[in-house]
């Protein structure tokens, strides 16, 4: 509560009453620890309706996909908390910053979560749960969810990437009693053609109905799975499990894994003997599922889409008592239930002959090695690559560029029959060489690290763009060189490599200028760069623009390179025009803030060394207005952040220093600079 140093103690109060909230809601959702529940808060200015962060970047069963929570708490004493249009659209403003890599937009707390959310937004197929966490016991107002649904819609335009949910005060209050409290669950569970088994220990196995398994997660939540290594996050395998229960209940049975459940004791419900085949009620006390958690959250969420085609489906289902099992039983249950590798569509597709064919002759042809198995070690760089590497880079350089979309959103993808078949042919005579796989490969790789140099001064969604459309950028460089004889030994590929940096540089000059006047700069770059239908129209208009020879746009408001801001009208510097307009009080405390990717790696311990190196005080010289912290000297901002930037990373190039310097809660000096221009045009015009 350091940061609320003036506020009167019944304010301090609620502020802390609603972090505390703000944590709780992010313990529930992760299951993480109290202590990287207190970290995840960001409450504060400039939080932009965000109160806490959480990102899991590869929970256990996940399929590795990132799952990022943002929460936003409200607290109230009479457990009325609400929810209403500004709050709404604050929070999805601030979601559109960080999709947008903008994290100079937050206040510093921030920088605790920057290095994951930049790791799982670069995934390509992150999962983001808004958890509005309040203290009532009504509903949302229906205008307020419906405006929720509308602002989600937009940004799920090709899949469900966002999903926003509500833990009111019941929610609440059951996980502070999971946390303080012994609780058990107690299930009663209808099963149809039970089975038992009796030696060494007594367990019961059938079938159940979807709805009863809905009913149970709708009651207990997350707390259903108390004894489970893995959560029920949602993911792609998710989809799948609802899209089977949506459109084909009846073969949902034969299409899952099925549910394992631990309990402390079984009692039997009703009368009558057991038989063997029969249906039998029972009542199951300390109830937790440890194996099947996704099944049940799929079953749920579908239950809740489509209740009379998702209740036709069934799963199999073992209940095991550990009443008079030895100590520990149900932890073995536990982890080996959930660590038996599952088969992967990949899997079977490293026994094709394409595959094997193309093994041999990287070994024949180039002396390389084509490693075709998940858990094979990997070969370095220059002696080869993987068959998932070799998939994508296909995809990337396929005529079609809705396969590198498929490929970005979700590699997996690439296994399926039509779009195997696709980049890797039908059958041997159709396969690709192993010379055009490896040169397709090169090219991607040649695409990652031009990205990786030119991306190092780009913000926003430039660095965005850089960061997701590497494979958007694959398609369109390949298009433009000379592929003709690929699968050719003759074939000077060098030559060709040659030419990507620069062809990098144009495709994403023109790439940001398309999104941009294609859907508008408050579009996802995410969703533009992995959805088919956007990516087929987007590579249409770059390449011709580049095929016309047309001088690329040269991102210059995404840049950090120092230069003369906007138009020739608009030239006038920054702090010249702040200080003219006396727009910040002498003594007003500024913010530094990294900017870039490179920024926030080398410059974010270096800050946390000495907290002064982050503040400045704005003086009174026109042309030095900052006075460093750190030493009292007076600077011009674009001097000091070379300095900072020299000091710590050894960097010594001039960058717009504005860019870096925020007075929190009204912006960068930059922004501020914006405003006094904007209000200039205004009074001109009038």
């Amino acid at each position: 509560m350091s940061d609320e140093p003036g506020a009167s103690e019944k304010k301090r109060e609620e502020k802390f009453l609603s972090r505390g909230v703000a944590a709780l809601a992010i313990k529930r959702e992760t299951g993480c620890t109290d202590r990287d529940a207190a970290l995840s808060i960001i409450d504060g200015r400039d939080d932009w309706g965000i109160d806490a962060i959480a990102v899991e970047l590869s929970a256990s069963g996940q399929g590795g996909r990132p799952h990022i929570t943002l929460a936003q708490a409200k607290w109230s004493e009479n457990a009325t908390a609400g929810f209403g249009q500004s709050e709404v659209d604050r929070l999805f403003r601030g979601l559109d910053y960080l999709m947008n890599l903008e994290f100079n937009r937050f206040n510093k707390r921030i920088e605790h979560h920057v290095e994951a959310l930049d790791k799982a937004l670069d995934s390509g197929s992150p999962k983001i749960t808004l958890l509005l966490a309040l203290v009532t016991d009504t509903e949302l107002h229906r205008d307020i969810r419906t405006l929720l649904d509308s602002e989600v819609k937009k940004r799920n335009w090709a899949e469900d990437m966002v999903e926003w949910r509500v833990l009111d005060l019941r929610g609440l209050y059951q996980e502070i009693l999971g946390e303080h409290a012994d609780r058990k669950i107690e299930l009663e569970a209808w099963v149809e053609g039970v089975g038992r088994e009796e030696h060494p220990f007594t367990a019961y196995y059938g079938t159940l109905s979807a709805a009863e398994v809905a009913e149970w997660y709708e009651t207990h939540d997350r707390h259903l799975f108390a004894r489970n290594i893995r959560d029920s996050l949602d993911s792609d395998v998710n989809d799948k499990i609802r899209a089977t229960l949506l459109q084909e209940p009846e073969n949902f049975w034969y299409f899952s894994n099925g549910i394992t459940l631990l309990c402390d004791r079984i009692r039997k419900k009703g009368k009558g003997a057991f038989a063997p085949g029969a249906g039998a009620g029972f009542v199951l006390e300390g109830a937790s599922i440890v194996n099947g958690a996704q099944t049940v959250s799929a079953m749920h969420r579908a239950m809740q889409r489509n209740p009379t085609s998702a209740s036709r489906g069934r799963v199999l289902v073992r209940i095991i008592s550990l009443e008079n099992c030895p100590e520990g039983f149900g932890d073995q249950v536990t982890l080996n239930t959930n660590t038996q590798n599952p088969i992967e569509e990949r899997d079977w597709k490293s026994r094709d002959p394409i595959q094997a064919g193309l093994r041999d002759d990287f070994s024949l042809s180039l002396g390389r090695t084509y490693v075709l198995k998940r858990g094979e070690s990997e070969p370095a760089p220059e002696s080869g690559c993987t068959m998932t590497e070799a998939a994508i880079a296909l995809a990337a350089t396929h005529r079609f560029p809705e396969l590198g979309a498929k490929a970005k959103r979700d590699p997996s993808l690439l296994w399926e029959k039509a779009n195997y078949q696709e980049i890797f042919g039908k059958a041997l005579n159709t396969a690709p060489s192993a010379q055009r796989v490896w040169r397709c490969v090169q090219l991607v790789r040649a695409v990652a690290a031009a990205l990786a140099e030119q991306s190092e001064n780009l913000f926003g969604r430039a660095a965005s763009t850089a960061s997701n459309g590497d494979l958007l950028i694959s398609h369109v460089v390949f298009q433009n060189l000379d592929s003709d004889g690929l699968d050719s030994e003759d074939k000077d590929w060098d030559a060709e490599l040659a030419k990507v940096p620069d062809l990098v540089e144009q495709a994403l000059g023109w790439l940001v200028d398309t999104i941009d006047k294609a859907y508008g700069r408050n579009s996802q770059i995410l969703t533009s760069v992995r959805t088919p239908e956007r990516v087929r129209v987007i590579s249409r208009r770059v390449l011709s623009a580049m095929v016309a020879g047309i001088p690329a746009p040269d991102n210059a408001d995404y840049r950090v390179e120092e230069r003369v801001q906007g138009s020739p009208a608009r030239s006038t510097n920054a702090v010249s025009l702040i200080v003219k307009a006396e727009r910040i009080p002498v003594g007003t405390t500024l913010e530094f803030r990294p900017v870039t990717r490179p920024d926030r790696q080398g410059l974010s311990e270096w800050l946390s060394e000495n907290p002064d190196r982050a503040r400045a005080t704005w003086g009174t010289s026109a042309s030095k207005p900052l006075i460093w912290a750190v030493d009292g000297e007076a600077y011009a901002p674009s001097t000091l952040v070379r300095k900072m930037r020299k000091d710590a990373m050894g960097k010594s190039q001039q960058v717009q220093g504005t860019l870096y310097w925020h007075i929190p809660g009204e912006g960068s000096l930059v922004d501020l600079a914006a405003e006094l221009r904007a209000e200039d045009e205004l009074d001109a015009e009038g």
